[in-house]
């Protein structure tokens, strides 16, 4: 693994650091990196919670709108939809991908390598996953449509009466337990994970 000091910019290889210990630069002595050691177990909870707010996200409506009498609600997938049926399929694959698919394969592909290390096992493909997964998590934005969302429900308040919905809540919630899952599953961390299942 190579990692790129923040003060000098040098280039170096990187081993796994074990809990308690920290890495340092080569060459200006300053910190690489700090293992935490954060728990397994509470990362796979963290996991199945992000899935359960997932999929309340997904299945409930995001906002309802009521507006002289007329009552629309819509999902995550339906806004996607909706905005196919507007002629916007660039802007309609891009809220899909960064609001349902990419959080989606996250979890799942967290869940997916996390559950066999706790029984001391290694996924198939662990690197390749793992890999793919750093990929996706650049294209996690549920924050981004978080804020979006909340902008446009602000001003739209003004012309009809906006309920927000049980999703909206567990977009909020989902936002929350993924970045702690970022933040718990490091890359650094997660190889700790793996050499202790070796043991």
């Amino acid at each position: 693994m190579l990692i790129v000091c923040p003060s000098c910019d040098l280039v170096q290889r990187g081993d796994v650091v074990h809990a308690g210990d920290r890495s340092c630069c080569a060459r200006c002595r300053a910190v690489l990196h700090r293992s935490r050691d954060s728990p397994l177990d509470a990362a796979i909870a963290i996991a199945w919670s992000a899935l359960g707010l997932f999929l309340l996200a997904n299945l409930y409506p995001l906002v309802e709108f009521d507006l002289s009498g007329a009552r629309r609600e819509t999902t995550l997938i339906g806004a996607a939809w909706g905005l196919h049926l507007a002629h916007r399929d660039a802007l309609s694959l891009l809220v899909l991908a960064t609001t349902v698919l990419a959080p989606l394969a996250q979890i799942v592909g967290l869940l997916y390598l996390l559950l066999p290390l706790r029984r001391k096992r290694r996924a198939r493909r662990q690197r390749t996953v793992f890999r793919l997964l750093m990929h996706v998590r650049a294209w996690t934005f549920v924050e981004v449509f978080m804020l979006g969302a909340l902008v446009a429900l602000v001003r739209l308040a003004a012309y009809a009466n906006v309920v927000p919905g049980i999703s909206l809540i567990a977009c909020g919630l989902l936002m929350i337990s993924l970045s702690s899952l970022s933040h718990r599953v490091s890359p650094q961390q997660f190889w700790i994970w793996v050499e202790r299942s070796r043991e």
